[in-house]
């Protein structure tokens, strides 16, 4: 099985991917280990002087005035993680919890936390034995970043709470823990506080939804080229020379990927109404416009994670100099305008390909299809109420739009006056990203049989690969009404596992 190593400058996009969903194991460097031990006799040092010192010998938040006694700061650790558990509602997705348990292994490999090795290693063996945490839904302010998650996976490690075990029954952590040879960890001055004090959840999601997002949007270049070619649109559109003047790297992207999807196409440029069209309408002729500023909007969003990637989240932190230092770095802002972002993105790049998706249906603007590409139209509905579905899922995406890091709600007896509300953001990514999958495949599923319906005329040779594929994975053609849910369904998973991506790429290569 593939091993991640974490050593002391961060972790990459793909490290992520490969533990939270791939289930690879982890290891640390040498370099990590030797960064734990030097940071740790800072805080030992620190640990054994009089004066107080944040997270160290003091209490927590707006309880930072009290010091600490040395016979009870074993305990101070013990009960923040215990305190902080108090997340509610159902559990998060397993590889949710593996990406945010990874990240915060990456900040305390960094030497920046004062955490021992054998902590560390205690996490590495957690995430290998396939013991996942439960975490609730609800409970973080994202900020000082994702409090409450982080502390049930933290109280797993001390062997409370409860965990999913590799076999997805869900049991006593401390059971699971026992069964795979791992001991619960006695966390001593400062670990407590720093496993639980950083932006690992959300930025985990972000990660993810930009890996979901990549394929989504050659998705949906692809689809919108299917929808042009169905509606005899013209691919003058997308000319290079035309891009290169509005000179947006995503714009031009997304027009040479239709234009590549498109080439040999015996459809585009054909008019069959009595008044041959100028133009193509906005959601056919602007398609590379909108699904570009969304590709931008990625770029964007890729470079912020990039940055966390690299960063150490903690409050206080080691310097190498031997100071403890109390920051704001675990503020979630950076992570939860991009989350928001992205959300804004996809809930107009699902705006435009339902537009499409409408246009094909009605006979007055499809250019000679029938009512609702209806086999017999009165008799058959054809695609009316996939339509409605496209259209239910596109609403709550713009719903999903609203950004969360707008909002801000105080905490802490006002000690925590101002939060990102990143988790908030990145959890309705997530069912924005999922939402975007089914619009996509409502249009691939009626552009497609719009395409079909065109007797006489030959789609391009990527076309066909599309539709030969999607029929092969159980979304029939035309004809007669039948249950249609099945067939959305086998559409959703053709692009959902990038096999959409796949077919065209057997005729076009690589998209962009």
């Amino acid at each position: 099985m593939h091993t991640v190593v974490v050593g002391t400058s961060g972790v990459t996009a793909s490290d992520v991917l490969a533990v939270a969903r791939g289930g690879a194991r982890v290891d640390l460097s040498a370099e990590a280990v030797a960064a734990l031990a030097a940071s740790r006799e800072i805080v030992d040092a620190l640990a054994a002087k009089p004066e107080p010192v944040y997270g160290v010998s003091t209490g927590f938040g707006a309880l930072a005035t009290r010091h600490i006694s040395p016979e009870l700061r074993t305990q101070l650790q013990r009960n923040i993680v215990r305190s902080h558990a108090a997340g509610m509602g159902p559990g998060v997705e397993r590889e949710v919890v593996r990406a945010l348990m990874f990240l915060r292994l990456k900040t305390v490999c960094s030497g920046h936390t004062g955490v021992r090795p054998e902590v560390a290693r205690t996490m590495a063996d957690v995430l290998n034995a396939g013991i996942t945490p439960v975490v609730h839904e609800y409970g973080s302010l994202g900020c000082s970043g994702d409090l409450a998650p982080l502390s049930h996976c933290a109280l797993a490690l001390m062997g409370e709470g409860e965990a999913e075990g590799p076999d997805g029954v869900v049991r006593p952590a401390g059971e699971l823990l026992a069964e795979h040879g791992i001991r619960p960890v006695v966390l001593r001055e400062k670990e407590g506080l720093a496993l639980l004090n950083g932006t690992d959840g959300m930025l985990g999601m972000l990660v993810m939804a930009l890996a979901d997002l990549d394929v989504l949007y050659k998705s949906a270049d692809v689809t919108a080229a299917l929808s042009l070619e169905a509606l005899l649109g013209t691919d003058r559109v997308l000319a290079p020379e035309l891009h290169a003047i509005r000179p947006h790297p995503g714009q031009a992207a997304s027009a040479a990927n239709m234009l590549a999807v498109l080439k040999g196409s015996g459809l585009t440029g054909h008019h069959q109404d009595d008044a041959p069209r100028v133009q193509d309408a906005y959601s056919v002729r602007c398609a590379p416009q909108v699904a570009g500023a969304g590709r931008d909007t990625l770029a964007h969003a890729r470079l912020v994670a990039e940055r966390e990637l690299a960063s150490a989240v903690d409050n206080p932190v080691v310097l190498p100099d031997g100071r403890v230092e109390s920051n704001g770095n675990f503020h979630g802002a950076p992570v939860a305008y991009v989350l928001d972002f992205l959300a804004i993105a996809v809930a107009d790049l699902a705006s435009i390909a339902e537009r499409r998706t409408d246009r094909l249906l009605d006979k007055n603007r499809s250019h000679g299809l029938p009512p609702f590409l209806a086999d017999d139209a009165g008799v058959d509905s054809g695609l009316m109420i996939a339509q409605y579905t496209q259209a239910a899922l596109v609403s709550e995406l713009k719903r999903l739009a609203v950004p969360a890091s707008a909002d801000s709600i105080p905490s802490s007896a006002m000690q925590e006056d101002h939060v990102s509300m990143g988790w908030s953001a990145a959890r309705k990514l997530r069912t924005a990203v999922d939402n975007l999958t089914r619009v996509v495949a409502v249009e691939l599923y009626t552009a497609t049989r719009a395409v079909e319906l065109r007797e006489g005329l030959t789609p391009a040779p990527a076309t066909r690969a599309v539709v030969e594929a999607l029929r092969a994975a159980g979304a029939a053609g035309p004809g007669p009404d039948r249950h249609l849910a099945p067939d959305l369904a086998a559409a959703d998973a053709f692009v959902r596992d990038g096999r959409l991506v796949a077919a065209v790429e057997t005729v076009t290569g690589p998209l962009n």
